[in-house]
């Protein structure tokens, strides 16, 4: 019996090649912001209804190597939850908004992840996804339809091939 009602664990393969694509999915969101003040905030939902968020905040000096900032408990949770949004079997929906520091006012995108990838909101899908955000007020940023981040080509194991 599954830990979580209503939850069933994805197999090692479809969770590995998730990891791989969360990978590559922060490298192209750290390419596409920009340097500087960086926060990274992901809410999704899993299957059995229950929401899962997570906000990291990264200095401008943090040096971005994906390998090195996965040391960090938020960033590891972030990643975690951005790997089980994107395999996509536990989770019924997810956003990740990005806000960079920027003067005069902050700026803000975000990105749904459906089908294994990360797609761009627009302005006003941003916005409503920021209501909920205490720490964010959505008036005090520059919100802009996010880039189209280049999408990884399928695994084997994305496929069903053996």
């Amino acid at each position: 019996m599954p830990a979580h009602p209503g939850l069933s664990r994805p197999d090692d393969a479809s969770l590995g090649a998730a990891m791989e694509r969360t990978l590559l999915a922060l490298a192209a969101v750290f390419e596409a912001i920009g340097p500087g003040h960086r926060i990274l905030d992901i809410a999704s939902l899993r299957t059995d209804d229950v929401p899962l968020c997570q906000t990291v905040e990264l200095s401008p000096t943090a040096d971005i190597q994906l390998s090195g900032i996965l040391g960090s408990d938020d960033f590891y949770t972030l990643a975690v939850l951005l790997a089980f949004a994107l395999e996509g079997s536990t989770v019924t929906g997810a956003t990740l908004i990005t806000t960079t520091a920027a003067e005069p006012r902050p700026r803000t995108c975000g990105w749904t992840i459906r089908s294994g990838w990360l797609h761009p909101m627009d302005p006003a899908t941003v916005e409503v996804a920021l209501i909920p955000c205490p720490d964010i007020p959505a008036e005090d940023c520059d919100i802009y339809t996010a880039p189209t981040l280049p999408e990884p080509p399928a695994t084997d194991e994305e496929t069903g091939r053996a």
